[in-house]
């Protein structure tokens, strides 16, 4: 029996997302960071959630244990009945390729690979065979379909930010983790980019965890949580 199916449904809840007392300690020159204290949190399924704060308060680090990108070093993570921190890496990273998007800040697209080929990659690590139609149809959904065969190099910030939320929601997740996803675009395009984000995840019924410093966008989701320090303070 692997690791994923051993950590499967151990927690009774309806929540999508619940962290039980997530504490991170990390060190570093100065000597040991107390990143995250004792966060507890649980989220419903559906809803899009805006993650706020000040600059170093532990909003992106949240994501990355959320996304299993970081190991905490207590307490426990669970998305959809799964405990994330039960599992080896090889299980997180199945896991998070079926069940979570990410959204970055800077893009992340591969340079090399035009925008059709972008997408279609995590559709290829999961084995579809349709992997090539299934990401073409995901970038006429954010209305890509004249740029398949383009490359990063040859978009626009807005369309390399398109081309990620593409590739975010291609294998269908559960729930998407977005980081300041509008932090790198103008206003205008922004706001273009999170009315497609927002569209889609409402769409599918997908699970929405924006981290924004911008509070305007913050309170267009359903639910606001607020770091300070390290701690949920709302």
């Amino acid at each position: 029996m692997s690791t994923l199916s051993v950590a499967s449904y151990d927690k009774d809840t309806d929540a999508i997302v619940s962290l039980e007392s997530i504490d991170l300690k990390l060190r570093s020159e100065a000597g040991e960071v107390h990143i995250l204290k004792n966060v507890s949190l649980e989220l419903p399924h559906g809803k899009t959630v805006s993650v706020t704060g000040p600059s170093g308060s532990g909003k992106t680090t949240l994501l990355m244990i959320l996304g299993g990108l970081e190991k905490p070093s207590a307490g426990r993570v669970f998305i959809d009945g799964h405990n994330l921190t039960a599992m080896d890496e090889d299980a997180l990273a199945a896991f998070r390729r079926d069940n979570i998007g990410i959204i970055f800040q800077g893009f992340h697209l591969i340079p090399t690979m035009t925008a059709l080929e972008n997408v279609a990659v995590p559709l290829e690590l999961a084995g579809e065979k349709k992997a090539f139609d299934k990401a073409q149809q995901a970038l006429e959904s954010v209305g890509l379909g004249h740029r398949l065969q383009h490359y990063p190099g040859q978009l626009s910030g807005g369309e390399q930010q398109r081309v990620a939320i593409a590739r975010a929601f291609v294998t269908a997740p559960k729930i998407i983790l977005a980081d300041e996803p509008t932090g790198n675009l103008d206003a205008e395009t922004g706001k273009k980019v999170m009315e497609i984000m927002f569209g889609m995840t409402r769409q599918r019924g997908t699970t929405l965890l924006l981290v924004t410093h911008d509070l305007a966008l913050a309170k267009q989701c359903d639910m606001t949580v607020n770091i300070s320090d390290g701690k949920i303070v709302r």
